[in-house]
């Protein structure tokens, strides 16, 4: 008797081999699946795993030609019931939990079988105790696995024929009735299911295809493909289909998006995508219209991994409202900049590179047709930095920073730029400190620095940017300090600082100023060339901490109330600097046929003005308060009381000039804030009281407010504003999720991280959030429904009161909210407003409803009143591959508002 064992198992494997990575096809085959068949040999060989080298040793030979040696590894093989070898039926069973290990690779099946005989191996499931069938085959290999219904492979031919097969490669889980292996590399398989839902027996839709050829790592092709929701087939298909199975970005072409505008017919969206390497894409996007609008893009991230990551876009409109020849004709540009840098903190601790750029034209994000930005809309300012910054270590320290920034207002569409702005500083130098030991007195602890800013400041507006008379009237200046300071202890309590400060200040141009008589108008002459001047001033400090405490027992709920005070008293002198003043003679238009001696200095309108003129010598005071308090803890087994916060830094400060002739006290200013909740709720508050009266033309006089019949003090504003963000997780102890600001899209663009102003959709009209269903319901241990539902709040409020000038008005007074809200596992709500009580009216409002659909997504944006009133709705598969497989139906903005 010769049992081919070795070549049985051979063909076990290598049938299996090419399952790691099937996809479908059709092909013609009369074979018939092998069934599983319950063993009525009840004989069992109970035995461990077993380790085995399968090498030919049989006694008797019936063969001359010894066949190939074809295993390499050991192999090791199981089952829970019995492993038998049959000699009348020349076949080796594994029954129940059966499974194969060789190198790599790891066989499991209810049963497997090896038909010498035929020269065939099976391996298939079993039907449990309630008739399931149960434990299909299942082949794994490195990272992939495959799992058919059965398995049949003739030794022969070398061809297998696999029934039932599911298996996934890259967002695809695919599903065929019958695969036939070709070769190492080609596939085909017959009756073919596949989808990006999770459920491949079971899916929410699927592409049906009669024929399918698989390539694998590489792509699907596939015969007539038909698209089914719900297993009912639509209208949806194409006579042949085309997929990559890459999991790696690859280039391609970006299929456009159609639709319908008040720029007529368009084709949005479609491009190129460029995988330039593993470290840098490029995507380049573009729509036209068919009244000739059109509008370009182009996109790149970058990231290279405990380095550096970030992302550079550049968008172009050219938008034609109505047709050439009509009257209300017009035609506009606009364009956006963006780019966003960010350097790893571990790439060079000595040096920093980061980047935040946000320009473009004023109007682009009130009139772009290519995405719906709240954030930014609502946001007046866009502003960019540029900056590199270098520490020298050494002994005094080096820092070197290099920043190039921009400010534009969208409104007046004013800009104004640094290119660029240089600063160098020196840390202290304490040249009478003692080598060891700590620095005591007034001489040890005398200190000086010196730091350098240099820049060239740019002022202008959208109509000049980048023209040559933008850069025509920049202003280039630099300016050194030495500050020499020291400080030290007066009767123990007492803390005293003194410093005094040199500055010298270069300008490249300085501004001549004369009276023409016959315009009767200021003229001045621009003098181009290096100029300077140096100033100096003194200032000096004394102050202390004084601690009050009253106790009311332990076994009261507030054990005790400190109060912390800090009262400090400064002096400051500053010389004049007459010396750089002129004066230029103009006619009085108070009176006829006198003159006026006009004071100017050459200075004036340089980049960092003219030194002050007049003698100024002052005394500050301010006296800042902090109240806590202990408070019985409500936790029976805490042991120390609870420390609450009651008032926060409440400070009063003013000043007094001693060298003034009037109006000697500024007006008294209050800062503070009240703790509501700890790390989250702070009432901030603030207001200016002033004791001078007011004359009939609303102006400051010299004489106090009581004096003239008034109170003591007159409120001249007043400000209140707290802001306040709480969710689900607040009361069940989880932390809050952190936001990425560079992964956050209307961050970028200049608008908040949170959702405050309303959430920015993309071109598709898809909400700018990567998965809003993250949490899923959970169930307890009773099996009972327990979805906790998730929720979050954000209010905003803020009052500003005026009183300067007798108004006795409220300026601004508005809340905000936002909130968002999951009713249930795969339905989300969200909502943002506000109300203007001044104006009495709605600030911009937004609803959100947005439902998971397993493999697809929907949502619904409404704007349900304003000057960009709108809806959109939008319902798309959620897979990447196929994002392109949507339907979206909007109602646009009026755009002319």
């Amino acid at each position: 008797m010769q049992t081919n064992i070795p070549n049985s198992l051979f063909c076990l494997v290598f049938t299996l081999l090419f399952s790691v990575v099937l996809y479908p096809q059709e092909v013609e085959t009369s074979s018939i699946p092998v069934r599983a068949e319950k063993d009525t040999i009840l004989s069992s060989m109970n035995s461990p795993v077993r380790s085995v080298d399968l090498k030919p040793q049989d006694s008797i030979k019936k063969d001359s030609v010894r066949p190939p040696q074809f295993l390499t590894d050991v192999v090791k093989y199981t089952a829970k019931d019995y492993m038998r070898l049959s000699p009348g039926e020349n076949k080796m069973y594994l029954y129940n939990e059966a499974k194969i290990d060789y190198g790599d690779m790891t066989i499991t099946a209810g049963l497997i079988i090896i038909d010498n005989l035929k020269n065939e191996v099976y391996a298939y499931g079993i039907k449990d105790s309630v008739g399931e069938y149960s434990q299909k085959p299942v082949f794994t290999q490195a990272q992939r696995t495959i799992e058919p219904d059965s398995i049949r492979f003739n030794f022969d031919s070398e061809r297998a024929l696999v029934y039932n097969s599911r298996t996934q490669e890259a967002e695809f889980n695919v599903k065929g009735e019958v695969t036939k292996r070709e070769n190492d590399s080609v596939y085909f398989m017959k009756n073919v299911k596949f989808t990006t839902s999770k459920d491949v027996d079971n899916p929410e839709y699927y592409f049906y295809a009669r024929r399918i050829k698989f390539v694998p790592d590489k792509k699907i092709v596939s015969g007539l493909v038909n698209m089914y929701i719900a297993d009912v087939p639509t209208p949806l298909g194409l006579p042949f289909g085309y997929f990559p199975l890459t999991e790696e970005e690859t280039s391609g072409f970006i299929i456009p998006s159609f639709g319908d505008s008040q720029y007529g017919y368009n084709l949005q969206n479609g491009g190129y995508y460029f995988a330039i390497s593993d470290y840098i894409d490029l995507l380049a996007l573009g729509s036209y219209y068919t009244n000739g609008s059109y509008n370009m893009e182009m996109t790149s991230n970058y990231a290279w991994r405990y380095r550096f990551r970030g992302n550079f876009s550049v968008r172009y409109e050219k938008l034609f409202n109505s047709q050439r020849g009509f009257p209300d004709f017009s035609e506009r540009s606009n364009y956006n900049i963006r780019w966003t840098h960010s350097q790893d903190s571990k790439a060079n601790p000595s040096s920093r590179f980061s980047a935040s750029v946000n320009l473009g034209s004023s109007e682009y994000y009130q009139e772009t047709i290519n995405q719906s930005n709240t954030g930014n809309f609502l946001n007046n300012t866009l502003s960019s930095s540029v900056s590199y910054s270098k520490t020298f270590e050494g002994e005094p320290q080096i820092n070197l920073s290099l920043a190039a920034r921009h400010s534009q207002n969208t409104r007046t569409q004013t800009i104004n730029m640094s290119l660029p702005t240089l600063q160098l500083s020196m840390s202290r130098i304490y040249p009478f400190a003692p080598s060891v030991g700590a620095k005591e007195g007034i001489f040890e602890n005398i200190n000086f620095q010196y730091s350098l800013r240099a820049e060239n400041q740019i002022q202008t507006t959208d109509s000049l940017f980048f023209k040559p008379e933008m850069f025509r009237d920049a202003k280039l200046g630099a300016q050194h300090s030495i500050p020499i300071s020291t400080n030290f202890k007066l009767f123990k309590f007492l803390s005293v600082s003194t410093n005094t400060s040199f500055e010298e200040t270069w300008v490249s141009k300085t501004f001549e100023r004369s009276y023409d008589p016959v315009e009767q108008e200021v003229v001045v002459d621009t003098i181009s060339g290096f100029d300077s001047y140096r100033t100096y001033n003194f200032n000096a400090s004394i102050g202390t901490t004084i601690y009050g405490l009253k106790n009311f027992g332990k076994n009261k709920k507030i054990q005790a109330i400190r109060h912390v005070m800090r009262p400090s008293i400064s002096y400051g002198i500053n010389p004049g600097f007459d010396r750089f003043y002129d004066t230029y003679e103009r006619d009085d238009p108070s009176t006829i046929d006198e003159i006026e001696l006009i004071d100017y200095s050459r200075f004036d309108g340089t980049l960092y003005g003219a030194p002050g003129k007049n003698f100024s010598s002052s005394i500050g005071l301010s006296l800042s308060n902090t109240f806590e308090a202990k408070v019985t803890s409500k936790d029976s087994t805490a042991t120390e009381p609870k420390k609450i916060t009651l008032l926060n830094n409440f400070s009063v400060s003013t000043s007094y000039n001693l060298a003034g002739d009037s109006l000697k006290l500024s007006p008294i200013s209050m800062r503070g804030s009240i703790p509501i909740v700890k790390n989250k709720l702070d009432i901030n508050f603030g207001g200016n009281l002033d004791v001078y009266a007011l004359n009939n033309n609303n102006r400051r006089i010299d004489k106090l407010n009581i004096e003239n019949g008034g109170s003591l003090f007159r409120l001249t504003s007043g400000t209140v504003n707290f802001g306040y963000a709480f969710s689900n997780k607040d009361f069940e102890g989880g932390n809050q999720e952190e936001t990425d600001e560079l992964e956050n899209e209307t961050f970028r663009n200049g608008g908040r991280p949170d959702d405050l102003f309303g959430k920015g959709m993309g071109p598709d009209d898809q909400l700018f959030e990567e998965d809003p269903f993250e949490k899923k319901e959970t169930e307890n241990e009773s099996s009972w429904y327990n979805y906790k539902i998730p929720w979050d709040v954000r209010l905003a409020y803020s009052l500003n009161y005026t009183n300067s000038a007798r108004q006795n008005e409220i300026s601004a007074h508005s809340i905000m909210f936002n909130g968002n809200v999951e009713l249930s596992p795969k339905w989300k709500v969200g909502v943002n407003s506000g109300y203007d009580v001044v104006n009495q009216g709605f600030t911009y409002t937004q609803f959100r409803f947005q439902r998971d659909l397993e493999s697809w997504t929907m949502s619904f944006n409404w704007v349900p009143f304003g000057n960009r009133k709108q809806w959109n709705f939008l319902i798309r598969i959620k897979s990447s591959a196929l994002s392109d497989i949507k339907y979206e139906k909007r109602r646009e903005r009026d755009r002319q508002l």
